[in-house]
């Protein structure tokens, strides 16, 4: 079990979180719950982004029990509290036998913000990716159409730095001065320069500097490289179609074992990944009609950020179905990465 949980433990989360903890209740049992982030993070909205992460560690779990000869069941746990997400996990004899194929890749698969090949992808690469996310579907922007997708990530990421309500997020998630880091992601990471990463050090240091750089045009550096730049040097950007729009947080979990087994095919094959999530995140909110923000501009630039994606989806009952977004090209594994907890600071251990 605990060889199990120290390979699922690598799942992807948002700005590696990693909202997740193990009670361990047997040899071959064990207790997996997590708890959202809606009330701190505006890009959880709903809980969506955290129950996306907790299917991703369910299915990294269970491919990693393969390894030991054996198959993950699980059942979802009530919770009297919306935030809280809880399975039991159980461990048994696999009759099939053989270890999946991408368990090797499981510590392997990481964020990719860097510049990655415009080859386009073969048709081999195409058919495992859309294969392994059966039976959700996979759009795909590729050759000119990046530019499209270029365009909307420059007004999500004017939008993402200039939001009053994300500043405690980012602040939170980046690690100045890091090149690897067990939380949040390594100031090394964001794809920045050198120049770049000491401005927006020093403008993360307190809310108003980081506000006021980002409505004087400040922020239109650290988003040509960040979004702008990484958007045009692909092969596509895809979004994961569920079969019918998610109705709840079982629904998310199950697309969250999608995009992990998408994520870890994708490593096999020798190909990157970098999620383009928040686009989605802002154009529900409107969708929804939910507030997110006081800030007039923000609003605004949700707004153009929600048709554009609505535009380039093909409507709105794509964006219904669209439960993540990303971009995907050849390219070497990434000099500086998101790394993990320890096992034994996510096991709780139950009282004897």
């Amino acid at each position: 079990m605990e060889r199990v949980l120290d390979a699922a433990r690598w799942a992807p989360s948002g700005d590696n979180a990693q909202p997740w903890r193990f009670r361990i209740l047997g040899e071959r049992r064990v207790l997996v719950h997590a708890r959202d982030t809606r009330d701190r993070c505006v890009y959880d909205l709903d809980g969506r982004a955290t129950q996306l992460a907790l299917g991703a560690l369910l299915e990294t779990l269970a491919i990693a029990a393969t390894a030991e000869g054996l198959q993950a069941r699980w059942r979802p746990v009530p919770q009297d509290d919306p935030r809280e997400l809880a399975y039991e996990v159980e461990l048994v004899e696999d009759g099939r036998g053989g270890t999946s194929d991408l368990a090797p890749y499981i510590p392997l698969r990481a964020t990719c913000r860097g510049p990655l090949s415009t080859r386009p992808l073969t048709r081999r690469e195409r058919q495992a990716l859309e294969a392994a996310v059966e039976p959700y579907q996979l759009l795909w922007w590729e050759g000119r159409a990046r530019r499209q997708v270029a365009a909307l990530l420059w007004r999500n990421g004017l939008l993402r730095l200039g939001l009053p309500e994300a500043y405690a997020t980012h602040r939170e998630a980046v690690r100045w001065g890091e090149r690897h880091s067990r939380r949040g992601i390594p100031e090394h990471a964001l794809g920045l320069d050198p120049l770049t990463r000491r401005v927006m050090r020093w403008a993360m240091g307190s809310r108003r500097r980081a506000l006021t750089l980002a409505r004087l045009g400040g922020g239109w550096l650290p988003v040509l490289e960040m979004d702008v730049f990484p958007a045009l040097r692909c092969a596509a950007h895809f979004a994961l179609l569920a079969p019918k729009p998610p109705a709840g947080p079982e629904d998310q979990v199950k697309a969250g074992r999608a995009v992990q087994r998408f994520w870890l095919t994708a490593t096999r094959l020798g190909l990157r990944v970098q999620p383009e999530y928040t686009p989605l995140v802002f154009a529900r909110y409107l969708v929804d009609g939910q507030p997110f923000t006081q800030d007039t501009a923000s609003r605004r630039r949700a707004g153009a950020v929600a048709s554009r994606l609505r535009e380039l989806l093909g409507g709105t009952e794509a964006l219904a179905r669209a439960v993540f977004l990303g971009r995907i090209g050849a390219g070497e594994p990434p000099s500086s990465r998101s790394l993990r907890l320890a096992l034994e600071e996510l096991v709780e251990r139950r009282e004897t």
